[in-house]
């Protein structure tokens, strides 16, 4: 792992100003990892689209210098350990970061190095842009009418990773607890055959998230933020966090925000100049989000939730190979590839880049680069719209009886992307 030291270290370092902003250099040190499997393939690819962007959008003025970090598989194979210190390091010191996608083993194995980068660096918010590209095929009528970005809590939830395996020596330690102490009276028991797992939600996390998803509506001006929870069911945990984070929206943005559950607020024609806080419950939210899509501009939940919600949304949008991602915490923001590493297909020079180009453009925005993330934008609008697609595409454009369309490789989609920058 090659590292940066000494003064050009320094002056390629993004940091951040006194209110919190980031100081973006000319030439910043951007710490990125390949990936596993598919990621030879997307993230040069991905790579090259992103630098052809910034030479285009500011003619030599700004250019991003990689540094290749590891983590996954990779770094497993290398260094013994799927995320060494220097990867973390690297992205602690630059601030801002890319990766492609890692390998999660089912079952046994090493736990989500994804869940584990988040954790330590205290990446709290998984922000998925969820939004349509002309072009591209999508399973729903409207697909354009899907445009919102969900918050989704990284730290807590079921995703906590606090969990016993059954017939564990602590696993009946704590049945033993839990049924003999804590459910006595109750009429409620654990079955002696059950893995144990804790859900945990604090204020503190609740707060920081529902905070940072109002931020982002107010200062983008979007319409609502839809704060999402099993709270009929989970009362003191997915309950909680919709009471807690109305009581955050209430006393830290009153002035700004009016709230569905309110009728005499609701009714005023204040309405129209705040943001709508309201909240619904996940099961039916999935239904929402299918029937009407375009009453939802910022959604907010817990960890559990988010994951599928996410990636249900992306499915209406074209997929995960369509679907850009980014990990942010304060003053730190790790993007990523958001679909798995297909270890079957490395190599091949044959997926989808989008997602880890898209997760370029949420990059280059969260560093205030918009001209550039435009020019990617538009440019991944033409090459779709000319029906020169990756596998994926072709055979769904196909599938639906569209004429005229061109199967490219992966990196021969990138290289059509370039060619169609303005």
């Amino acid at each position: 792992m090659k590292k940066k030291t000494g003064q050009k270290s320094r002056e390629g370092r993004i940091t951040l100003k006194a209110d919190g902003a980031l100081r973006v250099p000319n030439r910043p040190i951007i710490p990125y990892v390949q990936g596993d499997g598919t990621g030879v393939d997307i993230w040069p690819a991905g790579q090259r689209v992103m630098d052809a962007a910034v030479e285009k959008a500011y003619g030599g003025r700004r250019s991003i210098e990689w540094l290749r970090v590891y983590a996954g598989q990779e770094a497993m194979d290398r260094f013994g350990t799927p995320l060494p210190d220097e990867t973390l390091k690297a992205f602690r010191f630059y601030r801002v970061g890319i990766k492609g996608p890692l390998t999660t083993p089912v079952g046994g194995g090493i736990r989500s190095v994804n869940v584990a980068l988040r954790q330590v660096l205290d990446l709290y918010a998984c922000v998925r842009p969820v939004y349509y590209i002309p072009g591209v095929p999508s399973p729903v009528r409207n697909p354009e009418r899907v445009n919102m970005v969900i918050f989704r809590e990284n730290t807590e939830d079921v995703y906590a990773g606090i969990e016993w395996k059954k017939g564990s020596a602590d696993a009946k330690k704590l049945l033993r607890f839990l049924n003999e102490d804590m459910l006595a009276g109750t009429g409620k028991r654990i079955r002696a055959d059950s893995g144990i797992g804790v859900k945990p939600v604090s204020v503190r996390g609740t707060q920081r998230i529902v905070r940072m998803a109002i931020q982002h509506a107010l200062r983008e001006r979007c319409p609502s933020v839809t704060l999402v929870h099993k709270g009929n069911i989970m009362k003191y945990t997915e309950g909680a966090f919709q009471e807690w984070g109305y009581g955050l929206a209430r006393k830290e943005f009153g002035g700004k925000v009016v709230f569905e559950d309110d009728q005499a607020k609701a009714a005023t024609k204040s309405k129209a100049s705040r943001l709508l806080v309201k909240d619904r419950i996940a099961d039916a939210m999935f239904q929402q989000v299918l029937l009407r899509p375009e009453e939802y501009s910022v959604i907010c939940t817990l960890n559990l939730n988010g994951d599928y919600l996410s990636d249900a949304c992306a499915a209406m949008v074209g997929g995960l190979g369509m679907a850009p991602g980014g990990n942010l915490g304060d003053g730190l923001a790790v993007f990523e590839a958001t679909h798995g590493s297909a270890p079957r297909y490395a190599g091949q020079d044959k997926v989808n880049p989008s997602s880890v180009i898209l997760s370029g453009v949420s990059m280059l925005e969260y560093m205030g680069w918009h001209e550039a993330g435009k020019v990617i934008q538009e440019a991944l609008t033409r090459t779709i719209e000319r029906r020169t697609v990756t596998y994926d595409l072709e055979r769904q454009m196909k599938a639906e009886g569209r004429k005229g369309v061109k199967l490219l490789r992966c990196s021969e989609f990138a290289d059509a992307i370039c060619k169609n920058m303005r």
